[in-house]
């Protein structure tokens, strides 16, 4: 009797063991996953600040599609997720306006790519009556101007932002709910 109790408490054991294995390979193989999918897919990021405003709110929630710009180049309009070049660590999000060659002018709160007005991304009581440049974009960088032009610090004071600093494109606003939106 005792060698059958035994014999049973050894086959539980061992299932006890297989099946703590195979949950172990099961999360082991989602940690893989969820990893490889926010190093190379999407990225969820929170904005702070007002300086995207009102297209993007303080605190709003968005996806960051980072697997975008492997596949194809930023353009100019596009919502972008990028490192603050004076500090790295840091992650900002701005619009994309002008790339490396093209030359950016403000007149009247207006701004102009190549001579070209883009189009009012904000109300005009959110872009002011500033002047800039003309500034020509450096080879391998692009500009990026947040739409709040009255609050964002931007291209305009630190530079153009290196390639290798777009994080990825902004695709989705999804809180709060009730604001959310497809870029």
């Amino acid at each position: 009797m005792e060698l059958n109790h035994r014999a049973i408490l050894i086959e539980q054991f061992q299932r006890w063991r297989d099946e703590f294995i195979v949950w172990f390979r099961t999360l082991g193989s989602a940690a893989v996953y969820a990893a490889l999918i926010v190093t190379f897919g999407v990225q969820i990021a929170r904005v702070e600040g007002r300086s995207m405003a009102p297209t993007l709110e303080d605190q709003d929630r968005l996806i960051v599609n980072k697997f975008a710009y492997y596949i194809g180049e930023p353009q100019v309009g596009d919502i972008v997720m990028l490192r603050y070049t004076l500090n790295p660590e840091q992650t900002f999000v701005k619009r994309l306006i002008a790339k490396e060659g093209d030359e950016v002018r403000i007149v009247d709160g207006h701004v102009l790519v190549n001579g070209t007005a883009l189009p009012d991304f904000a109300p005009h009581e959110y872009a002011g009556d500033e002047a800039f440049g003309p500034e020509t974009v450096p080879t391998g960088y692009y500009f990026v101007i947040g739409d709040h032009r009255l609050q964002s610090s931007d291209s305009r004071r630190w530079g153009g932002v290196p390639k290798k600093y777009i994080v990825g494109k902004v695709q989705l606003r999804w809180w709060p709910v009730p604001n959310a939106r497809i870029f």
